[in-house]
């Protein structure tokens, strides 16, 4: 069984991943806020045991490591090191806008993530279709009204998913051009059991990250961008 675990905003998640049967077989999300600490390892050890598992019988753990909260981050991390470290089972990390955009793969306009960073800003990247979406360009924190303006100027079709205020959809729909496709609400919570099917493709082609050296994604400056 693969663990999926997400703390990357004020929404948070855990899944539980049956790569032999490709299905997910418990998942949660729940407001957090800034609880993650008190709040996740009850809702893993929840998940597992609704299974009638054990961390024992994990195969591999898959972790949001970001752009997201500094604090959620590193809760999430550290939670996933601990369990690979203890039950020497294979960690991978995965984007937490790259799990946004994972779904949206088949549509053939590009696809903007965003999610929430504090200061009325918010992290955000372009993904074209395809099978598994690659961020254009990189990981940005910007305020709305840039991304409208950079989204307008692209002056092609975005399916923009993710987390907005109703003040910030506002702003994209009156700035943003008419181009521009928002989802719903409900299209933009990060489902951890996407997260899983991230990982579990990651590990079947071979990819291991070190718990030693796997760390958070942060964007600390308007414009900035990470690999």
């Amino acid at each position: 069984m693969l663990l999926a675990i997400d703390t990357a905003t004020d929404w948070a998640g855990v899944a539980l991943y049956d790569p032999r049967a490709h299905q997910v077989r418990y998942e949660i999300t729940w407001w957090a806020r800034r609880r993650h600490t008190t709040t996740l390892l009850p809702r893993v050890n929840d998940a597992l045991e609704d299974q009638g598992l054990t961390p024992s019988a994990l195969h591999g753990l898959v972790v949001a490591i970001g752009p997201g909260s500094y604090t959620g981050l590193r809760v999430g991390l550290s939670l996933a090191k601990g369990i690979v470290l203890a039950h020497a089972v294979p960690l991978v990390g995965i984007p937490t806008l790259d799990i946004l955009a994972y779904p949206y793969r088949h549509l053939t306009s590009e696809i903007c993530a965003v999610i929430q960073a504090g200061r009325t800003r918010v992290s955000w990247a372009l993904y074209t279709p395809g099978d598994t979406p690659t961020a254009l360009d990189g990981y940005h924190l910007d305020d709305v009204p840039t991304l409208a303006r950079i989204l307008r100027e692209r002056a092609r079709p975005v399916f923009v998913v993710g987390e907005l205020t109703a003040t910030q959809v506002q702003t994209l729909r009156e700035e943003g051009g008419p181009h521009l496709r928002l989802a719903d609400p409900a299209e933009g919570l990060r489902r951890p059991g996407w997260l899983a099917a991230l990982g579990h493709r990651a590990l079947s082609e071979g990819r291991r990250d070190d718990p030693a050296t796997l760390s958070p994604i942060y964007l600390r400056h308007p414009g900035s961008s990470a690999p």
